[in-house]
């Protein structure tokens, strides 16, 4: 039997999908929907990580001096 993209079972003819669908629309049935897994869920749904949660946590000075450095780094190599 085909599986719907959350994985819910739906009948494998036009006609029968037809009316599966008909009977949710009118109640009769119930759309069973899961909720999405931590792996489906997007980064900003999940909040911040990677670089962004750590510029929150670090002081201006502090982001400054990282800010400078990689400046200089960019520069230094330029011919």
């Amino acid at each position: 039997m085909p599986k719907g993209p959350q994985g819910q079972k739906r009948p494998a003819d036009v006609i029968g999908n037809a009316v599966h669908v008909m009977r949710i629309a009118t109640g009769e049935v119930e759309e069973d929907v899961k909720t999405p897994s931590k792996r489906a869920m997007t980064a900003a749904e999940m909040g911040k990580k990677g670089g962004e949660a750590r510029a929150d946590k670090l002081s201006k000075r502090k982001l400054k001096e990282i800010a400078r450095a990689a400046a200089k780094a960019r520069w230094t190599n330029r011919k």
